[in-house]
Parts: C-alpha cells; structure tokens; sequence
C-alpha cells in the first residue's frame, strides 16, 4: 500500500517581491515564449501571471523611464541640441527640444497620452 502525506494546517500564500512578478511577466511575454509553460515553471496560474501584467502595466502609465545620455559632437564646430525622447503606451514617439517652452512640452504629452 502507498504512503499518503496529510498536511494540516492553514495554506499559506507566497510573497512574491515586484522583481519576481517583472521577471515571470517579462518571460511569459518574450519573444517565443508560451505563458502556460512560464507559469508551470514558476508554479503560478496564467491567471495570476496576467493580472501581473495588467497591473504593471497600471503602475507604469503615470511614470516613464528616464535615460540620461551625454551630447555628443556630430562634427568639431557642429552640435547637437538636447532632445526629450518619448515612447507612450508603445505606440506614439515623440522627440522635444530641451530648450522648448515647459508649457509646450506638457501639452505635446499631454496630448499623446489621452490617445
């Protein structure tokens, strides 16, 4: 006769911290990648691995990436103005002098956003 294992007791859920949940979303979604498989692998429901999605997605529409990079000379006497490089929502990109009005500016975004 088999062994049976009785564990008693209240199920506990696990924590998982926001770079666990980026990284099973980020694998779920990659290139190739199929979101059954990710969630056997991390032992979650697809459920769960969406609604991760969507609340990151969530969580990221108030703020975007910054990258700062240095000016660089296209040539000895010629220069590059500063630029303010956006992608929103994915869809739309937007490049906006540095030296622009701040006015200006918040109206190019603002406008894209409500897209």
């Amino acid at each position: 006769m088999g062994q049976v294992q009785v564990i008693t007791g209240v199920e506990r859920r696990r924590r998982w911290s926001e770079a666990e949940k980026r990284a099973v979303v980020a694998a779920a979604f990659a290139p190739g990648a199929i979101v059954t498989a990710v969630a056997r692998r991390a032992d979650v429901s697809t459920a769960l691995i969406y609604r991760w999605r969507r609340e990151i997605e969530e969580a990221s529409r108030g703020f975007a990436e910054v990258v700062v990079s240095s000016v660089e000379a296209v040539a000895p006497t010629e220069r590059r103005e500063p630029v303010i490089e956006l992608v929103i929502g994915g869809n739309a990109e937007v490049r906006i002098l540095a030296s622009a009005p701040p006015d200006l500016a918040a109206a190019v975004i603002k406008a894209l956003a409500s897209r």
